[in-house]
């Protein structure tokens, strides 16, 4: 039976809970599932804010109904969540059910009928080229600002999911080919063009800054913290995030890979090959872009036209 305890925090009532049932469900996706440790912490980080929102209702991880999950998706409807985490969320949900059925904890399963809702309803943010070129010429005052630069650059460059990003190797690099290895999900690698100006950053970074980050120390990985250990992706987003309040420019964890692939389609590249850049799996993923830019010559048709 968990454990729980009440406390106040921004004036939000929550309960900690340690769910032996929800430990034993994480075990299960990596050891049965083979999921990938993003994923994983992923669906233990939902669930157990959702065993929280039980809890503090009066019901338990084995006994929330249907009811129950649409309540909760109608509670991070209202606090502002973005329609992925809410797609997640469900996911993550749906897994956990089936979980609770093979290791017989109940005998339904009450996510069985709730359907995602249309992922992409909010359209991805994509910033005009002139907000990422403010981006990538601003420089915060830090002693990191080289390794900052490059990450930036290389996102923005190379469309990398965030996860991507900060689990680039040094041996994956190919400068001289101007290319990239990446492992995306699934756990499978694909290869990734460098432009001349990330290359640049990227050489310039691994010259003056990571020896001296690393103090004689060795690491598989190109972007270090100042312990020498590999970034975490909370890490740079607070890095970005300081990047886009000194360039006043809004941004979100994937704003440059939106913006690397909606600048692609604009110039006139091939969606499948976007699609294959991006490591998406199905093109469907990938044609998101194209209703982004849609919309964008819609605006422009209604800003321009004197009949609009």
């Amino acid at each position: 039976m968990p454990s729980e305890k009440t406390s106040e925090k921004n004036s939000e009532k929550t309960i900690e809970v340690t769910s032996e049932i929800l430990g034993q469900f994480l075990a299960y996706l990596e050891v049965e599932r083979g999921l990938s440790q993003n994923t994983i912490e992923s669906y233990g980080l939902d669930l157990e804010q959702y065993i929280n929102y039980l809890y503090l209702n009066s019901k338990n991880e084995k006994e929330f109904q249907r009811e129950d999950i649409i309540n909760y998706i109608d509670h991070l409807r209202d606090k502002g969540y973005s329609m992925s985490s809410i797609c997640r969320f469900i996911s993550s949900t749906r897994a956990f059910c089936k979980f609770l059925l093979i290791e017989r904890h109940r005998k339904d399963d009450p996510s069985e009928t709730v359907r995602l809702p249309k992922k992409w309803e909010q359209l991805p943010k994509a910033l005009m080229f002139d907000d990422v070129l403010a981006i990538l010429t601003t420089r915060v005052d830090t002693k990191f600002v080289l390794r900052d630069v490059a990450m930036l650059e290389l996102m923005y460059a190379s469309g990398l999911r965030v996860s991507e990003l900060v689990n680039v190797e040094v041996d994956k690099l190919e400068m001289d080919a101007g290319f990239i290895k990446v492992m995306g999900k699934g756990s499978k690698e694909r290869l990734v063009p460098v432009n001349e100006r990330a290359r640049e950053r990227i050489k310039k970074y691994l010259k003056e800054l990571r020896p001296v980050i690393l103090n004689n120390k060795h690491s598989p990985y190109l972007f270090l913290t100042n312990r020498a250990e590999p970034m975490t992706r909370q890490r740079f987003w607070q890095t970005i995030k300081a990047y886009g309040q000194m360039a006043g420019v809004e941004l979100s964890p994937h704003t440059l890979r939106h913006c690397f692939a909606t600048h692609l389609l604009e110039g006139g590249a091939d969606l499948r090959s976007i699609q294959k850049m991006l490591g998406h799996v199905d093109i469907s993923t990938t044609q998101i872009y194209t209703k982004v830019s849609t919309e964008k010559v819609r605006k422009e048709y209604d800003k321009h036209h004197p009949r609009a």
